[in-house]
């Protein structure tokens, strides 16, 4: 479940960061560092959405703190943790990691047909795993979303697990098309702007028309005319943000 909601942006925006509790994940020598929000007066006896929210190249580091700088406050709304209770975790991917396998060309980005997971993408798994483990989480209603390197974590996570999520939504993002067949029924919202100069409209659009051809009746695509790389924040807005989220429950 994914709590967004497209009225009063910046009253949102000035909500504690500090509702997110500090944590890390330690595997195998390897340290991830997360913020987690519970729902308020949360009770074990009930099941809750999982939201994974993966962030940009621009918020990587070790201080625990960046990974908040977009899409947090949506999340400490006090109207959405009262209508919409929720998990919602953050990780912080490290200053030279990538939540996806990819290379840089002269022609742009190459994401590999076949890849092993990065390191922080390994991370991230085992994460999931120990909020499956631990918490109180309703497994029908898992929900990732992502900024633009995140994106392209996003597009990677669901072809490695195209069970296990109940809709997605990578925003300015890319992918290998050769990966999309696994997730041509999931219900995939796919956000770009038509301008952006750090991650070409191409990946989005390309992986819209693939969906499509493979058959895909549950992805949607939303472009943005003359905006740049910051579209999520146009995403964000979206007036049926949410309703949109709140239809999606995986299917048997």
């Amino acid at each position: 479940m994914l709590l967004l909601i497209s009225t009063g942006m910046a009253s949102l925006a000035a909500q504690p960061a500090e509702a997110f509790e500090k944590r890390e994940l330690v595997y195998r020598g390897d340290t991830l560092p997360y913020r987690i929000l519970y729902p308020e007066h949360y009770d074990r006896s009930k099941k809750y959405p999982l939201v994974l929210f993966l962030h940009g190249a621009g918020e990587r580091g070790t201080d625990n703190e960046s990974q908040l700088k977009h899409g947090s406050f949506l999340f400490t709304s006090p109207e959405n943790r009262a209508a919409y209770p929720a998990i919602v975790v953050f990780p912080q991917c490290p200053a030279d990691g990538f939540w996806a396998p990819m290379e840089r060309t002269d022609e742009g980005r190459l994401f590999p047909a076949c890849p092993k997971p990065t390191s922080s993408m390994q991370l991230v798994e085992q994460l999931v795993r120990q909020c499956l483990k631990h918490e109180s989480i309703d497994r029908n209603r898992l929900y990732v979303l992502d900024i633009s390197m995140g994106g392209m974590g996003t597009f990677d996570y669901i072809c490695r697990h195209p069970r296990r999520f109940a809709c997605a939504i990578p925003i300015c993002g890319g992918v290998n098309l050769e990966r999309l067949r696994k997730v041509r029924r999931l219900p995939i919202r796919i956000y770009h702007g038509s301008a952006d100069p750090v991650v070409s409209v191409e990946y989005s659009r390309n992986a819209y028309i693939e969906l499509k051809a493979l058959g895909s009746t549950r992805v949607e695509y939303i472009e943005y005319p003359g905006v740049q790389h910051e579209s999520w924040d146009n995403a964000f807005a979206e007036p049926d943000f949410l309703a949109w989220m709140f239809r999606q429950e995986k299917r048997p």
